[in-house]
């Protein structure tokens, strides 16, 4: 199989910019995923949010970890485990407003750095949706326009660690599914794997890289590149050795945006018969995936097709 695609966003400031642009592309259209060096966050910055996260987790969260799974008889199970994943989480807020400071347990170091690290990966996610407009022939500033909704876009970070599992072959440390949003921007472990992609039929690996971001498509921006660009279903394996840290960022539209797909990108004949998608509010899209968060994508979409929303607006 074709090599997992890695980009070098370094190269978009000389002479190899189309060829990364293309690689880009391909990684959009074909993959749904792909792994980010040289993106501009500092190497020191990301190990600094590594050993905060780690040190977290083994003050505060292990325990309760290994007491709630063991509360539910997860680390003796003998049949596989279909509702329920091998993962300790916490979720932080950073738009429209903040709550980092009410996380409770994080000291005062961990919530600066995250601040700072929530900022960097926002200004990333916004750089990255303007090179998809430009693949995609929009124009620039449209992927983040059409996300805006009343109060801009919804951005927020799920920290979560998958620690060892007696059982891996029984307990998915997260099941497959794809993600409901936008854009994803992930810091993930690079001394333990786990995080997988299907493609052409088969699970594939997503590589650890050391200070990479492995960023994939949400269903979000399935629907606005009329299923041009494709999310992907993914998950993680449990593992038996090591503890795997995973920080997931999502940028997503606000949660009163309208969600449609873009006219660009429409045959300009028969519009209704080239539209694949439908239109919604993204706020009422989240309360179907709530419920249907490991299905299939597919009936999420046709749901809102049969809710007849209402016409596209071209201008």
């Amino acid at each position: 199989m074709t090599n997992f695609p890695v980009i070098n966003l370094e190269k978009l400031n000389g002479e190899e910019r189309n060829d990364t642009m293309e690689k880009i592309k391909d990684a959009c259209e074909n993959w749904g995923f792909f792994e980010l060096v040289n993106h501009g966050i500092p190497h020191d910055l990301l190990d600094t949010v590594e050993r905060l996260t780690k040190e977290h987790y083994r003050k505060c969260m292990e325990e309760r970890f290994k007491e709630f799974m063991a509360s539910k008889g997860l680390d003796a199970v003998q049949t596989e485990v279909k509702d329920m994943d091998w993962e300790s989480t916490f979720h932080l807020r950073h738009l429209p407003e903040s709550n980092i400071s009410e996380i409770p347990d994080l000291i005062d170091e961990y919530r600066k750095v995250m601040k700072d690290f929530a900022l960097r990966l926002e200004k990333l996610a916004e750089q990255l949706l303007d090179l998809l407009c430009e693949n995609l022939g929009l124009e620039k500033g449209y992927l983040k326009k059409a996300f805006y909704g009343s109060r801009g876009p919804t951005f927020g970070t799920k920290v979560a660690n998958y620690p060892p599992c007696p059982n891996p072959d029984l307990v998915k440390g997260l099941r497959p599914h794809t993600d409901a949003g936008g854009i994803v921007l992930l810091f993930q472990d690079d001394k333990v794997s786990g995080l997988q992609l299907l493609k052409d039929g088969q699970w594939v690996d997503v590589p650890p890289m050391r200070h990479s971001i492995v960023v994939n498509i949400g269903d979000q921006l399935e629907v606005i590149t009329n299923g041009k660009y494709r999310s992907v279903e993914h998950r993680v394996i449990a593992q038996t050795d090591g503890t795997r840290m995973s920080i997931a960022s999502f940028y997503n539209p606000g949660s009163d945006a309208v969600i449609y797909p873009a006219p660009e990108l429409l045959e300009k004949e028969a519009e209704e018969k080239s539209q694949l998608y439908p239109k919604f509010v993204f706020e009422d899209y989240m309360k179907l995936y709530a419920k249907l968060k490991f299905q299939a994508k597919e009936p999420r979409f046709e749901a809102f097709k049969a809710s007849n929303f209402g016409p596209i607006a071209t201008a």
